[in-house]
C-alpha cells in the first residue's frame, strides 16, 4: 500500500497560515509532536499554540507542566493559550486558517464527538467548526478501536474535521490502539485547507 510522506512542499502551504495547535496530555507522544510544529513555524506560518488542562498542570516521567510550557513556546514562537476565554473569540474574529489538535487523546476525541466545550483545545475546536474551518486530528489513543471506536467513526463523517493518518502502533501488545503519523501533520493541514482529507487515511505500521 502507497503511503504519503512528509514533504517540504507541505510545509511551504502553511507559509503566511494562522495555525492554531492544541496540544493534549499524551505526554509520550508530545516530544514527537514539537519538532513538527517547529519546523511549521520555521517555513513562514504562525503557529498559535494551546494547551490542554492535563498537560499544562500534569507531572508524568516524561516532564512537568513547566517543562512542557518552556519547549512549547520555543518551538511556537509564543505563549500557549490555556483557557476557555483566552480561545473562544476565534469564533468572531475568525482566527484561525487551521486547527491541529495534535497530539488528540481518547478522551478529547470522545468530548470533541459529544460536542464538549470544557477546555481550551475543545473551545478552540468549536470555534472553528463555527467558521466552517478545518480541525485536523492527529489521535493517540488506546481504546480507538475499542470503547472509542464509535466516536472515532463519527468524527470521521464531520463535515471539516479531518486526520493526520493513522495506523496501529502495536496491534500484538494493544490491539485496539491507534495513534497518527505526526511527521504528516502539515501534509494533513494542508489538505484539509484544499477541504480534502489526506489520503490514505489508513497506514500499515
Amino acid at each position: 500500500m502507497a503511503e504519503v510522506r512528509a514533504t517540504d512542499d507541505a510545509y511551504g502551504q502553511l507559509a503566511g497560515r494562522t495555525v492554531g495547535w492544541a496540544l493534549c496530555g499524551s505526554h509520550h507522544t508530545v516530544s514527537q509532536v514539537l519538532p513538527v510544529l517547529s519546523r511549521v513555524r520555521e517555513a513562514g506560518a504562525v503557529v498559535v499554540p494551546i494547551l490542554s488542562d492535563t498537560l499544562r498542570t500534569t507531572v508524568t516521567r516524561h516532564g512537568t507542566p513547566e517543562e512542557w510550557w518552556r519547549r512549547v513556546t520555543a518551538a511556537a514562537g509564543q505563549e500557549p493559550l490555556t483557557t476557555i476565554p483566552e480561545v473562544e473569540p476565534f469564533g468572531p474574529q475568525r482566527t484561525l486558517d487551521v486547527l491541529m489538535i495534535a497530539p488528540c487523546t481518547g478522551n478529547t476525541l470522545a468530548r470533541l464527538a459529544h460536542a464538549f466545550t470544557d477546555s481550551a483545545p475543545l473551545m478552540a475546536a468549536k470555534a472553528q467548526l463555527r467558521n466552517g474551518r478545518p480541525v485536523v486530528l492527529g489521535i493517540t489513543s488506546n481504546d480507538a478501536l475499542g470503547l472509542n471506536a464509535v466516536n472515532l467513526a463519527r468524527l470521521l463523517t464531520v463535515r471539516h474535521v479531518y486526520f493526520v493518518p493513522f495506523g496501529q502502533d502495536a496491534p500484538q501488545s494493544k490491539p485496539a490502539s491507534l495513534v497518527a503519523d505526526f511527521e504528516l501533520c502539515p501534509a494533513a493541514a494542508a489538505a484539509a485547507l484544499e477541504g480534502r482529507q489526506l489520503q490514505p487515511l489508513l497506514l500499515a505500521r
